[in-house]
């Protein structure tokens, strides 16, 4: 027995040996201490004990876990000066983004010591004083961003050595002097505009639009190309070439005049253009793969910023939002939905909400109790944004889409059946994340909207609710939308009155979809459009049960007891008096005993740590299709 626990103390101490062999420690202790020195309003999840490579928050390590390479703090109410030796004792840090903070001071001194930096994003900040003199130390840095802080003095003409630049923007600061002469073959994209930069404009940089150096007090000769010379080298200039005549003069002025006149009025047909687009006309349509910024434009100027929820691995801001390029899922009940690519290839979903019916305080504060839900069976919400014109909501993508979808995509559009392990395995998933949903707040929480292209499939294969607790922000809806009204229980007259024996109504009438993979309402040849309840009722009632069934699911052996089982099941729970329906806590009994289909062993209802599906952080986040 003595021999065995010593053996076992061996193994374990030497798998803690391992474990911290596998952590950048030195990397680990200089961000501690840099967090812990600066005030940051967002609380972040870096521990000692914890992996800094596997669940930091905005850190990303090498392959072998060896060195911390890149560090992302966009946006977590950073506030005072970067602590001396702290993000500085970080030597093989690739890239660093603390953008859209307050933090404040001059540039870092000590920053020579990070070498490999290659993307450095400091923009949107209160740094002040002259940038660093030597950038020369940067030799690999491609992105550098400084805008929007409160730099002065000079441009250094050190910036001419960093040969790898691909990108600079030290807009909107306070920097004057000449422009050096940036001989940057590389550079690509280039932003000085509103400082107080005067001379000319370097030749080199001639190949940038003139947007890139507006607000400045740069010479007129910088928007006039070189005048190319159309006499043979070394040729004298004849006494007519010196002086213009009268009538060459008279004609340059008419025609200055005639361009200024065409100016004027290319000017005046755009200002009415555009007010007339104020007053209501039609706007240009979007394409498909807009901006996120078609969403949120009106409110990047203002002060509030997304709000995350503990426990998220995320790190973006709503600058990153409004950057993004963006593919609409969707337009549904409660607003559009879009699958938004960030620039450092996170994937994330935002819905804009339409049409919400309550103030500032009651959305946060259901923002809240959504935000805290933790189970594998609920889609978590990450984050949000309130502003007076617009309210974000942003989650996890989901690689393998709705239950809509995969029920009804055609067959030219790449549809496989579903087959019934996997319709179980969805019905069992949502099941328990409805029941783990009605015990949250007392055992008070209403879902309030559940429908197919509301359910995903998670990591393990089992269905996951998603939009919780919209339907009491969103003012009442009149009539009904169709394909809304299939679920929604017959008591049910206003979207904010929903209650939790309308949600197993709801869950019901998924059940009846899963077996039929007919829609809750969908046409039955000419104009007719049938209710999936009355027609599964119509039809058992005349004993054609199997007439019921999706005929790809008859195809399969064996399962005729289990999918009568379900009807049964769904029936049940789509009784037309609310009292007479079971309860979530039943049905997830009830759907489980269908078939045991490695249910797993946790209980139900018990909450768990839900399975991120987080992309890495590279600078430059899970399909979900969640369109309503």
């Amino acid at each position: 027995m003595g021999s065995k626990f010593i053996l076992f103390v061996i193994l374990f101490c030497g798998a803690i040996f391992c474990l911290t062999r596998a952590e950048p420690m030195e990397d680990k202790r200089a961000l501690l201490d840099f967090i812990d020195r600066i005030h940051h309003s967002r609380k972040l999840n870096w521990k000692e004990e914890t992996s800094a490579c596997s669940s930091w928050v905005g850190v990303t390590c090498n392959h072998n876990k060896s060195r911390i390479i890149a560090v992302r703090l966009p946006g977590i109410g950073m506030r005072g000066s970067i602590p001396l030796n702290s993000l500085s004792r970080l030597s093989g840090l690739q890239i660093l983004s603390l953008r859209s903070n307050r933090i404040s001071g001059s540039f870092p001194s000590d920053f020579w010591k990070l070498g490999n930096l290659t993307m450095l994003y400091l923009q949107s900040n209160s740094f002040h004083g002259p940038l660093p003199a030597d950038f020369s130390v940067w030799k690999s840095l491609s992105v550098l961003n400084l805008s929007n802080n409160e730099f002065n003095g000079s441009i250094p003409s050190s910036m001419s050595n960093l040969t790898h630049l691909t990108a600079l923007s030290l807009a909107n600061n306070s920097l004057s002097g000449d422009i050096p002469d940036l001989n940057l073959p590389s550079l690509q994209l280039l932003d000085l505009s509103n400082n107080n930069l005067t001379g000319n404009l370097p030749p080199s940089l001639s190949r940038f639009p003139d947007s890139a150096f507006a607000g400045n007090h740069l010479s007129p000769e910088v928007s006039l190309p070189p005048i190319p010379s159309v006499l043979p080298p070394g040729a004298p200039l004849s006494k007519k070439s010196k002086s213009l005549s009268e009538p060459a003069l008279l004609g340059i002025i008419i025609g200055s005049c005639a361009l200024g006149f065409a100016v004027i009025a290319v000017l005046l047909i755009l200002c009415y253009s555009q007010k007339e687009d104020e007053n209501g006309a039609p706007a240009k349509p979007v394409k498909k793969d807009s901006s996120v910024s078609k969403a949120a434009s009106s409110s990047q100027n203002g002060r509030d910023n997304l709000v995350f929820f503990e426990g998220c691995n995320l790190a973006f801001d709503l600058e990153d939002l409004l950057r993004a390029s963006a593919e609409i899922l969707g337009k549904g009940t409660f607003g559009t939905t879009y699958k938004a690519a960030l620039e450092d290839a996170t994937i994330v979903v935002v819905k804009r909400l339409k049409e919400v019916g309550v103030g500032r305080k009651e959305f946060e504060q259901q923002m809240e109790v959504v935000g805290s839900i933790r189970h594998e069976n609920v889609a978590p919400l990450r984050a949000y944004y309130y502003s007076k014109d617009e309210k974000l909501m942003v989650y996890d993508y989901y690689s393998y889409g709705s239950i809509s979808a995969m029920l009804h995509a055609k067959r030219e559009e790449g549809w496989i059946p579903l087959d019934w392990d996997t319709r179980v395995r969805i019905a069992i998933g949502a099941a328990r994340g409805i029941a783990y949903i009605h015990g949250q707040s007392g055992g008070k929480l209403v879902h309030g909207n559940i429908k197919s292209s509301n359910i995903f499939l998670n990591s393990e294969q089992y269905g996951c609710v998603s939009d919780l607790g919209l339907a009491t922000l969103i003012s009442p809806i009149a009539p009904p939308i169709r394909r809304t009204a299939g679920y929604r229980a017959p008591e049910v007259k206003d979207t904010r009155k929903a209650t939790q024996e309308s949600d197993v109504y709801s869950f019901g009438v998924l059940l009846l979809e899963l077996l039929t993979r007919k829609s809750p309402t969908h046409a039955m040849g000419g104009n007719e459009v049938v209710d999936l309840v009355r027609w599964v009722h119509s039809v058992v009632r005349e004993e054609w049960t199997a007439e019921v069934f999706d005929v790809e699911l008859l195809k399969c052996p064996n399962i005729e007891e289990e999918m009568v089982e379900m009807l049964q099941i769904g029936m049940s729970c789509v009784g037309r008096m609310a009292e007479q329906r079971p309860n979530m806590l039943d049905v997830v009994k009830m759907v489980e005993g269908i078939r045991r289909v490695n249910t797993g062993t946790q209980p139900s209802t018990e909450a768990s740590t839900p399975t991120l599906m987080t992309p890495p952080f590279p600078e430059v986040g899970s399909s979900y299709s969640h369109p309503h």
